[in-house]
């Protein structure tokens, strides 16, 4: 009788030797089999048998071989690097010509009809502060072709820049500021035996997009502090930019950022137009309901009853406020 011990052994053995013969072998691979039987006397130890591949096999890998590849290829690691950092250094200025250009902008929401010189003249030194210290590297840093490379880079910075730009020049001649203005004002922060920076038609037209927001928000100011006639000059300025937009942005191969920026620019217009009429409305009102005041105060002071009313000069509340609004909306919404 068998004992147990040895009956898992010899089980063993049987599927090792069912598993070699049943495998394929692959090509190129060698299949391992246990040596179990002793070296012979006087003959140096085996090495131990390792799987190797044909490739493997033929001899050492080509890049060996290859310095030329090697040195190639570290050529190009190193202009990747080189951009990647120019890339971050844009990145950086780009959000400090953003962070500048709004404090340009707040300053500029500060004016009004007493101090429109001071701050307006604050407001341009601030704007040449910003091209002479943070644009001016951007004009260091682009040089060539990276103005189209690494655009992403800083457009939103120069899209802000515009905004600032064209919003000054706005309040203080009442006219939108030109692409070629612009870049003529930048030229003198490049160097002549370069190629100089020059701000693209694309973030120029955005920049100018995103001045319909601040011109709406000048706007309602402006009609809190009672000056209407203002408030329609800014309304008619941005009618025209949008009237003018709309034809163009059908002709622009990347309009989808462009095309957000109208909606918001139609949204702004509406709310200027609606801040006119309904202070134009109130106006009308408050003019309406003291006229009517004095009147009852001197039917009251008259001695006697009151006299009827003809029908003819009877006038009721309801066909005065259909009178007003029809005389606003033909002011403002039809014109």
């Amino acid at each position: 009788m068998v004992p147990l011990r040895g009956c898992h052994r010899f089980a063993h053995l049987r599927l090792f030797s069912f598993l070699s013969m049943a495998a394929p072998q692959q090509p190129g691979k060698t299949l391992l089999r246990p040596n179990t039987s002793p070296p012979p006397a006087g003959s140096a130890p085996k090495r131990s048998r390792t799987m190797a591949t044909d490739a493997a096999a033929a001899g050492p890998p080509a890049s060996k071989g290859c310095p030329a590849m090697k040195a190639e290829f570290a050529k190009h690691a190193e202009y990747l690097n080189a951009l990647n950092d120019k890339r971050e250094r844009l990145v950086k200025a780009s959000r400090d010509i953003t962070m500048n250009s709004k404090k340009v902008i707040f300053q500029v929401h500060r004016i009004s009809k007493v101090n429109k010189e001071e701050v307006l003249s604050k407001a341009e030194n601030d704007l040449a502060a910003v091209v002479n210290q943070y644009i001016g590297k951007l004009v260091k840093e682009l040089q060539g072709t990276d103005f189209w490379k690494l655009r992403r880079a800083y457009t939103f910075g120069v899209q802000e820049y515009v905004e600032a730009a064209t919003l000054c020049r706005f309040c203080k001649t009442g006219t939108l500021l030109s692409l070629a203005e612009i870049n003529d004002s930048l030229l003198a922060l490049s160097d002549k035996s370069v190629e100089p920076l020059q701000i693209n038609v694309l973030d120029y037209l955005l920049g100018v997009a995103d001045l319909s927001g601040e011109l709406m928000r000048l706007a309602i100011g402006r009609i809190s502090d009672g000056e209407v006639e203002y408030a329609k000059k800014i309304c008619a300025f941005v009618r025209d930019i949008y009237r003018e937009l709309t034809l163009v942005v059908p002709l622009m191969d990347d309009n989808s950022e462009m095309k957000k920026k109208m909606e918001v620019m139609l949204q702004s217009v509406v709310k200027i137009e609606n801040g006119i009429v309904f202070f134009m409305l109130t106006i009308l009102i408050l003019q309406f309901l003291v006229y009517k005041t004095i009147t009852l105060l001197n039917v009251d002071k008259t001695s006697g009853p009151p006299q009827p009313e003809d029908e003819t000069t009877k006038i009721s509340l309801p066909s005065v406020q259909l009178h007003i609004l029809y005389i606003a909306f033909s002011l403002f919404i039809v014109h």
